[in-house]
């Protein structure tokens, strides 16, 4: 029996004690964890990077049980559990009160998620207060998500936008001084702005989003999509009349636009997911 399609979930530990299907990017997040500290990655909207980062959150709170038949599982030490602070900025209310507010209002749910009391009165002096007392347990682990997301919302609003700027500038601010409690920093988006923008004390951020040996972190290879999604093709070759090769060829022209080295190319997840879960070739990156 086929495995259930995992449309929209970004979770790790949902898609796996869910039993959903899951394409295995442990050995590229492992190649991306044992290669350096800082990382920067822009890629498109739905194409995996919120489950990327969950998936990296799991690997380091320890949670071996999850990754039980993935290339990861015998590879990591997973002794090595951290602190993990996990932020989207998707989830951050600025709409009503304010990005300033909105950010307060994320770091203390998160520091009272993880038994922290924060005392400072300003995003500054409570996100530095936030990692130094989470690095009592061991050197903390940052995923942030969407890190652009309260600029792009108001491109149309550029006074907003560049006020929204300026409050980020001074939340990412912090990290520098904190390096030496800091393990491992992954930032996430769709866009890259100028690093003097929002990154100006972040000058150790490398920024991989086309480096080749990241290429196939997110999206879904030709190998990935004939391997994992045979069982989805031969029903679907049933309900739309075609043969393996007709269909793959649809495949290829709908959903295989993506490529970070000039070389591998990648189907959108959220694409191929929704296509076999409703069988009908539709635009539906677009759509959402």
């Amino acid at each position: 029996m086929s495995k259930k399609l995992p449309v929209g979930i970004q979770t790790f530990s949902e898609i796996i004690n869910g039993g959903y299907l899951y394409i295995d990017k442990t050995a590229s997040i492992y190649r991306m964890l044992q290669t350096g500290k800082y990382f920067f990655l822009a890629r498109p909207r739905r194409s995996g990077k919120s489950l990327t980062l969950s998936t990296i959150k799991s690997i380091f709170l320890g949670q071996s049980e999850q990754f039980e038949g993935l290339w990861i599982a015998d590879q990591w030490d997973w002794s090595q559990v951290r602190p993990v602070i996990h932020i989207s900025f998707s989830s951050v209310d600025y709409q009503g009160s304010g990005l300033d507010m909105g950010i307060q209002l994320m770091l203390r749910r998160q520091a009272a998620e993880q038994s922290v009391e924060l005392t400072g009165t300003t995003i500054k002096t409570m996100f530095d207060e936030l990692i130094r007392k989470l690095a009592d347990r061991g050197k903390v682990v940052l995923l942030i998500d969407e890190y652009d997301k309260p600029i792009i919302d108001y491109l149309d609003d550029l006074d907003q936008a560049k006020a929204n700027q300026l409050t980020l500038k001074t939340f990412y601010s912090v990290i520098k001084d904190n390096d030496p409690y800091i393990e491992f920093l992954l930032i996430t988006g769709v866009s890259k702005f100028s690093k003097v923008s929002i990154f100006s004390e972040l000058n150790n951020l490398p920024d991989i989003t086309l480096n080749r040996h990241f290429a196939d972190l997110t999206g879904y290879t030709q190998a990935e999509l004939e391997t994992a999604f045979e069982p989805y093709m031969a029903e679907t070759e049933q309900l739309l009349e075609l043969n393996r090769d007709e269909l793959l060829i649809q495949l290829r022209h709908w959903y295989n636009g993506y490529s970070w080295d000039g070389r591998t190319f990648l189907y959108n997840p959220f694409s191929i997911l929704s296509f076999f879960a409703q069988t009908d070739f539709r635009n539906y990156w677009f759509e959402t």
